[in-house]
């Protein structure tokens, strides 16, 4: 609860230091999930030139998520704390610096290492940004703040591919490791000459113990599983596709350009407009209809990716896109009517699950991608097989409104 003291107040739309706080977050929030995607349209780069298999390869990306899940528990216990501001800067520094260091090794163990790292240090930022936002501004202008720092992870995740293949395909992916590491700390001294200082920061008083008790405490909780368990499921299937289907398009009969193949990541745009519909909806249908129709929508894209054109396949990820984000958004939403106290242990715990699906979705369909002497088939039940993770999602659906005691 914020303090008012010596006539200081929470920061509001009118204020300057709502809108210094509301872009450093917004340019920090830009950069972290750039880096943190920086490598999923490289994948089938890394193969060729450092001879490892694509399983191997997409460990890039991976390894941040397992660093960044391991950084959001740690990071976020030292930022209850030890303040927000400091963890804030110290994940920009953290996130640009790999960024400078990796290109100088031929040593691919060396930059999963480095990824790893990296990983660990971008969870600064969404350790300590939701909180400080909430302890800084006003009621009435959080909605706004946060929606803005929200859409700067979306933005920075799709320019962020976007650009590391555009620049990899005209000059090299060492090049766009570097233009990232510099933009890195062209944001890192914005935000230590705009990010205002916390005024109603108050330190936490609870032991690690004590903070794990809340964590498992909502492990207990089956409605709450099951909406983890969702979590999981659809963005292990919505990452599987995005991470290997470079690999599908690369080779015949498209044989795209690394230029080209970054272009669909714009598809990641639809995003914007599928969560605050999503919201809209929900409250006239209710969380599991929409819920419902957001996973239909995602499975009917996907299965389009199967397609033996460009445009089908470009249509299918943008389809892909609105349901995926619907459903994210609406899952996400709904921990909060699971639970009635312990609710920021909560929605780290769904963070942290969502992740974990980040993780799994990057790395599961490694062997059937590395698949030999088969026909072009092949090719098709490989992408088939990620449309088929979304089925158990329904069993979940089914066992949440059991618990929930909704119909």
């Amino acid at each position: 609860m914020k303090k008012q003291t010596n006539n200081q107040h929470a920061y509001t739309v009118k204020d300057s230091q709502f809108w210094l706080i509301t872009i450093s977050l917004a340019v920090s929030s830009f950069f972290v999930f750039a880096a943190m995607y920086s490598t999923q349209p490289l994948l089938p780069l890394f193969v060729r030139e450092f001879d490892v298999s694509v399983s191997v390869s997409s460990l890039s990306v991976s390894l941040t998520i397992i660093g960044l899940i391991i950084g959001l528990i740690v990071l976020g216990f030292l930022s209850d704390r030890n303040g927000r501001t400091m963890f804030i800067k110290l994940s920009l520094a953290g996130a640009a610096i790999p960024f400078l260091l990796i290109p100088l090794s031929d040593s691919f163990l060396l930059f999963l290492i480095f990824r790893f790292l990296q990983g660990f240090a971008l969870a600064g930022l969404p350790a300590a940004a939701l909180a400080y936002l909430m302890e800084e501004i006003d009621k009435s202008s959080l909605p706004l703040a946060t929606a803005l720092y929200i859409s700067s992870n979306a933005l920075g995740g799709m320019v962020g591919r976007v650009m590391t293949g555009y620049v990899s395909d005209h000059l090299s992916w060492e090049m766009a490791f570097y233009l990232l590491g510099g933009l890195g700390f062209v944001v890192l001294v914005a935000v230590l000459f705009m990010l205002p200082h916390s005024r109603f920061f108050t330190p936490s008083q609870l032991t690690f113990s004590r903070d794990m008790k809340g964590f498992l405490y909502h492990l207990k909780n089956p409605g709450l599983l099951w909406i983890f368990g969702i979590g999981v499921v659809i963005q292990l299937s919505f990452t599987g596709i995005w991470t290997y289907l470079p690999f599908h398009l690369e080779g015949p009969p498209f044989s795209l350009s690394l230029e080209a193949i970054s272009y669909l990541f714009l598809a990641y745009g639809l995003g914007v407009v599928g969560s605050p519909v999503a919201g809209w909806l929900s409250g006239r249908f209710g969380i599991l209809i929409v819920r419902a129709a957001g996973i239909v929508v995602m499975s009917l894209g996907i299965l389009m990716t199967l397609a033996p054109t460009v445009w089908m396949i470009a249509i299918g990820l943008c389809i892909t896109c609105l349901g995926f984000f619907t459903a994210h958004s609406i899952t996400a939403s709904s921990v909060g009517f699971e639970v009635t106290h312990h609710k920021g242990s909560a929605s780290s715990l769904y963070l942290v699950f969502y992740y974990v699906g980040v993780s799994l979705g990057s790395s599961s369909f490694g062997a059937i991608m590395e698949c030999d002497g088969l026909d072009r088939d092949c090719d098709y039940a490989k992408l088939y097989s990620c449309a088929l993770y979304i089925k158990p999602v329904y069993r979940c659906q089914e066992k949440e409104a059991k618990c929930s005691g909704k119909k």
